[in-house]
């Protein structure tokens, strides 16, 4: 049984309605689709479905079927308020749906603000800023940061002969070229 399955049936209704349309979005990644044409894939597939969402969230809240004070009618309240933002998707060519790329970006920077409250010493606080900046840059750049890290730490003479060439998003060509030789 899925997780959606142990929700009540309201939560269910808009889990399985956003469900829809992640998937529809996974196809038009899988297929490749342009923006121009996931925008159009988007409108034809989901935008039937958000606007259905719509109306029932917001006959939920008329109809007093969920307590606007609640968890869940806090939820549809900003949902609804924030509904064109929401929706660019449907609207905007290239427009992601939703922002999980800042979220964990910022993540990583509380994350590293926690974590440097133990440096002892101003170097140290730079030291770990640099590394920050080059696991969460190797991570983005889909590069194992330890991975990385490591080569170019064993192959200083060639990080500091060309070190454009050992940035996240070009090391693996020149890792390659050094394994070759």
């Amino acid at each position: 049984m899925s997780l959606v399955g142990q929700f009540p049936a309201q939560c269910r209704h808009v889990l399985e309605a956003l469900g829809h349309v992640y998937r529809v979005d996974a196809e038009a990644k899988e297929r490749g689709l342009s923006a121009e044409q996931r925008l159009a894939h988007h409108q034809t597939h989901s935008q039937p479905v958000m606007e259905a969402l719509q109306a029932w969230m917001q006959r939920q809240l008329d109809d007093k079927l969920v307590e606007p004070n609640s968890g869940l009618g806090e939820a549809m309240g900003y949902m609804l308020r924030h509904w064109q933002p929401l929706t660019l998707f449907l609207r905007q060519a290239g427009a992601p749906l939703d922002n999980n790329i800042c979220e964990r970006a910022l993540k990583m920077a509380i994350l590293h603000r926690k974590n440097s409250l133990s440096y002892k010493t101003l170097n140290g606080a730079r030291t770990g800023d640099l590394f920050m900046s080059l696991i969460h840059t190797a991570r983005l750049n889909a590069v194992n940061p330890f991975d990385y890290l490591l080569a170019i730490a064993t192959h200083p003479e060639a990080v500091q002969r060309v070190p454009q060439a050992w940035l996240p998003w070009n090391y693996p060509k020149s890792a390659a070229r050094l394994d070759t030789s």
